[in-house]
């Protein structure tokens, strides 16, 4: 997703992607890098770096690691924000902006949503899977205003910007999705249309979706359960063959997203007093088995 946003936005603009990946910074330098995009591969010209100690302070950041190294990033890269910087999140999950937060002031901080979709190739070689709605909006009570020209500047580039005043209701839509088939998918180690298809893995989803679609209410989204459910089980079934990313990171042995997504439904629960135990069992599940393939007897 880094490389499909900081690719076309280099289009009009002065673009670093910083990577710790020493082939991804060589390949994108010597030969561009290359989306697929339909039948055609463009190729754009960001620069690429191992460190961001020469950039200087930039006027927009844009964090696309995995939200578990979303510290390192920052703290390894304090020298690209300045008072004026604003950061930007689009990463799976919620409750980011209170990380976000310890390196900037609310007033630039920019949360949202997008819809675009990628995979990684080869080193400096992503293909962009489908293009979708950027969803962009700021904390409460911070001027909203300021995100026309970051629009303008995205639109310009290809992108498809909305600027939404109630962006954790669109936050919290996606999480219903990531925290029902995105976790089940990884624990059960299936395709995205095994959870509408099996009455037990389903019967698991509606109890993830109603404790979930409880804590959405009690901040004041409001949710209707049974609307969720049907986008939900939509999803499952528009995509049978699905592999979702917390699927791939525990068949591979990574560290998942679980804590921004499961995890911030069940901070969120405890901030409100709402009870979540199929969270909580899930978070401690996806944690048990990231391990595994380290720890095998």
């Amino acid at each position: 997703m880094g490389s499909i946003y900081g690719g076309r936005l280099s289009l009009h603009n002065e673009v670093f992607i910083i990577d710790l990946n020493q082939q991804v910074v060589n390949a994108i330098n010597d030969n561009g890098l290359k989306i697929e995009e339909g039948e055609v591969t463009n190729c754009y010209t960001p620069t690429a770096v191992l460190s961001s100690d020469e950039i200087g302070e930039a006027d927009l950041v844009i964090l696309f690691v995995k939200s578990v190294f979303s510290r390192d990033a920052l703290e390894n890269n304090r020298g690209v924000i300045g008072p004026q910087t604003r950061l930007m999140t689009l990463q799976n999950g919620a409750g980011h902006e209170d990380l976000l937060q310890e390196f900037v002031s609310r007033e630039h901080i920019i949360i949202g949503t997008t819809e675009d979709n990628g995979s990684v190739l080869l080193p400096g070689r992503v293909r962009r899977g489908g293009a979708g709605n950027t969803n962009l909006g700021v904390l409460p009570g911070v001027d909203i205003t300021y995100l026309e020209t970051i629009k303008d500047t995205f639109d310009r580039c290809g992108f498809t910007v909305h600027i939404h005043e109630d962006i954790h209701r669109l936050i919290w839509d996606k999480l219903f999705i990531n925290a029902s088939l995105s976790v089940l998918t990884g624990i059960l180690q299936v395709d995205m249309g095994y959870i509408a298809s099996d009455m037990y893995t389903w019967e698991l989803t509606e109890l993830l979706i109603s404790e979930a679609v409880q804590v959405a209410n009690s901040l004041g989204l409001s949710f209707e359960m049974d609307q969720v459910l049907k986008k939900v089980c939509s999803t499952s079934v528009s995509n049978p063959r699905g592999c979702t990313s917390i699927r791939a990171d525990l068949r591979d042995g990574r560290k998942t997203e679980v804590d921004s997504i499961s995890g911030a439904i069940v901070k969120a629960a405890k901030y409100c007093g709402v009870k979540t135990p199929t969270h909580e069992y899930m978070v401690k599940m996806v944690h048990a088995m990231e391990g595994r393939l380290q720890n095998l007897y």
